[in-house]
């Protein structure tokens, strides 16, 4: 019976790309702390890895070096708005130590899935070479 890499890295590898998009989004949170009107936003990650969302389309390639995946524009219409806690009076509902605090959460996961997926490599490549 053959194996996959989808099947032999599990969700991991999904979990990294919505991850590092997650980090995007709060990353530009944080940088329109002070503009006026501006809304927070963040993603339903559980939603998006259970295959809820169309976040990624597939793109036709016509050269090795194009990216074969591009961000889905529905991905705008996943994006969730934040209810603030504290509105400002110029309509910005980005609370900046909110956002620093999801920002560290959500590294502390890629890198947890990061070491999932790099175990799961070491495993592999045991498996591949025999024992050491």
């Amino acid at each position: 019976m053959a194996i996959t890499f989808d099947k032999a890295l599990g969700i991991h590898q999904q979990a990294i790309q919505v991850r590092a998009d997650r980090a995007e989004i709060l990353a530009n949170n944080i940088a329109n702390a002070d503009t006026p009107n501006f809304q927070s936003r963040d993603m339903d990650f559980k939603a998006i890895l259970n295959g809820q969302s169309n976040q990624l389309m597939q793109a036709t390639t016509t050269n090795t070096k194009h990216v074969s995946t591009v961000i889905s524009p529905d991905f705008a219409a996943d994006l969730m708005y934040r209810v603030p806690t504290q509105p400002s009076v110029d309509g910005n509902t980005v609370d900046v130590q909110e956002e620093m605090a999801a920002f560290g959460e959500n590294a502390l996961a890629y890198q947890a899935s990061f070491e999932f997926l790099n175990g799961k490599f070491k495993g592999l490549k045991l498996a591949v070479k025999g024992s050491a």
